[in-house]
């Protein structure tokens, strides 16, 4: 999740007019799409501007027709989308998830991070307070009536269900603080054995997948290309970030961000089976270029010496022709240990070139870690790695990489919003100011069916901002279809897909929260030009 999430202010975004040279009217929108074989379009329906100035995930009830939204606080927001046109929120309804707790548990719970709907009823992933204790899932009726509270494992900061809707998943982060560092851990709740209680009768009903059998395989892990820091244990290292579920429910796939892999779950016995590294995305290779520098005040995409860690932070499933693929966004993400290139000693030998590489204007103002590159221990770095992959990603369920966006989220944000080009926040008085961090930071990723073909859409958490939509009908060959973004939006946090069938208006729609703006944004989906798709009527 974004490190900003205590951000409430509201910064100022670009207008079409600045980018294009032209005068606009206010609120204009980009939609730039892709004139090929595929047929929808987004465009938008409606827009709601949240109290406290902060929204971050959604989760939406087709029966009561309402979305329910955690900002970052202990309260849960609901918005009325029966009308996808006009959302809106309805704050005599917001509820206060840490006083139910601590009402029910006598134990006092922090903030809310992430929120789940299942036929009726309410998952909310609450921290604990202080953080590194044993957190909470809030169950509640889509009345806002509080049921029960769970126990998860320490800071649990994404829940989802299965999609038979029996079992509640939960990623314990597990971030060190103050000192302490709890184990990160995958909670497995059966929602059908639940009981009202602190604990929910656990262990019948409430199983951890922890990674402590994985302890004292550390150096093994890191020659499989698994990153943990120098010291620590498996179990206290990593730290699960998004789950995507497979369509049978049977297997989870959990981001481990920092370690750049990713955990195989078994739904039904609760365990981790495997820990499937990433590897690193080859910066030196034609098509997989970056813009390094913060300081040349122009868009200058190329190759360069340097490996990037994909470093996923949301990961999401489909599946085409009987198999499972996961979408990641490869946002990137540090622990304090990164230094710049410039403050470095690069061993001779592997950058013969090392002063020029080091300019400002090259590789110099580049972060990237501190704990990996010195492969001969000799004190100096014999290979660079960076922060995230600028893209997103389709692996298989084995974690074997399907295809790469290499460098197309820059390229095609630099032909399409120019003055934005990684532009923290899409203020264009900060031009170019990512491109020695993470660029346009993706961070969320959500996949959904529409008119019979599978769509990704890919949020872009800085500069320029907005939301990118391939058809991955083919996941090894992915089509861009669009990129929509709104002015006033900043910051996208979370992606929400909502199917034709659940949608108040019988088409599917792309509800986006903004972090920073505090904004929702709901995009229709329409089926645009060629034959018309029709869903065929199986036989029983």
């Amino acid at each position: 999740m974004s490190a900003r999430k205590s951000s409430t202010i509201l910064l100022s975004c670009l207008s079409l007019a600045v980018v294009a040279g032209q005068a606009e009217a206010k609120n204009k929108q980009h939609h730039h799409r892709h004139h090929g074989s595929t047929s929808i379009e987004l465009k938008l329906k409606g827009v709601a501007e949240m109290s406290e100035g902060v929204a971050e995930i959604s989760a939406f009830d087709p029966k009561s027709k309402r979305l329910f939204i955690v900002d970052g606080s202990s309260t849960l927001k609901i918005v009325d989308l029966s009308d996808p046109g006009s959302p809106t929120e309805l704050p005599g309804e917001a509820i206060d998830v840490g006083a139910d707790i601590l009402a029910d548990t006598g134990v006092a719970a922090g903030n809310a991070n992430s929120i789940a709907v299942k036929r009726g009823l309410l998952a909310v992933a609450v921290a604990a307070d202080p953080v590194t204790d044993d957190g909470f899932v809030a169950f509640y009726d889509t009345d806002g009536t509080y049921k029960y509270s769970c126990r998860a494992g320490a800071l649990p900061d994404m829940v989802t269900f299965t999609p038979n809707g029996k079992t509640v998943l939960v990623a314990n982060e597990g971030e060190p603080d103050d000192g302490i560092d709890p184990a990160g851990s995958v909670s497995v709740i059966n929602v059908r054995k639940v009981k009202r209680g602190g604990n929910c009768g656990a262990p019948y009903s409430v199983r951890t997948a922890g990674f402590e059998r994985f302890d004292g395989y550390e150096d093994a892990l890191r020659d499989k290309g698994v990153r943990i820091f120098p010291g620590n244990s498996v179990s206290a290292d990593v730290e699960p970030e998004y789950i995507a579920v497979s369509d049978n429910s049977r297997y989870a796939w959990v981001t481990l961000q920092e370690a750049n892999s990713m955990a195989l779950v078994s739904v039904r016995h609760a365990r981790i089976l495997k820990i499937l590294p990433l590897g690193l995305k080859d910066h030196a290779l034609a098509g997989n270029g970056l813009d390094a520098s913060d300081k040349d005040d122009a868009i200058n995409i190329q190759t360069w010496p340097v490996f990037g860690m994909y470093m996923p932070d949301s990961i999401a499933s489909f599946s085409s022709r009987g198999r499972t693929y996961l979408v990641t966004a490869n946002e990137g993400d540090d622990r304090g240990e990164d230094e710049r290139i410039e403050d470095i000693d690069l061993d001779p030998t592997a950058f013969p070139d090392a002063g020029d590489l080091q300019d400002e204007e090259a590789l110099g103002r580049l972060g990237v870690s501190s704990v990996d590159g010195d492969t001969d221990g000799d004190g100096d770095y014999d290979k660079l790695f960076s922060y995230g992959a600028r893209s997103f990603t389709i692996w298989d369920g084995y974690g074997r990489k399907v295809h790469d966006s290499g460098d197309f989220i820059g390229q095609k944000t630099a032909e399409l919003v120019p003055a934005l080009f990684n532009a923290d926040d899409g203020d264009p008085d900060e031009f170019d100011n990512r491109s020695d961090a993470k660029g346009a930071e993706p961070e969320g990723a959500t996949t959904g069916e529409a008119y019979g073909r599978t769509y990704a859409f890919i949020g872009l958490e800085r500069g320029p901002g907005g939301v990118m939509v391939f058809d991955v009908k083919k996941p090894w060959s992915p089509e861009f279809v669009q990129y929509v973004r709104r002015d006033e939006d900043v910051s996208p946090e979370g992606l929400l897909f909502i199917d034709a069938k659940d949608s108040p208006s019988r088409k599917p729609l792309l509800v986006v929260s903004h972090e920073v703006s505090g904004t929702l944004t709901v995009y229709g989906i329409e089926q645009t030009g060629g034959k018309k798709w029709k869903k065929s009527k199986k036989k029983n």
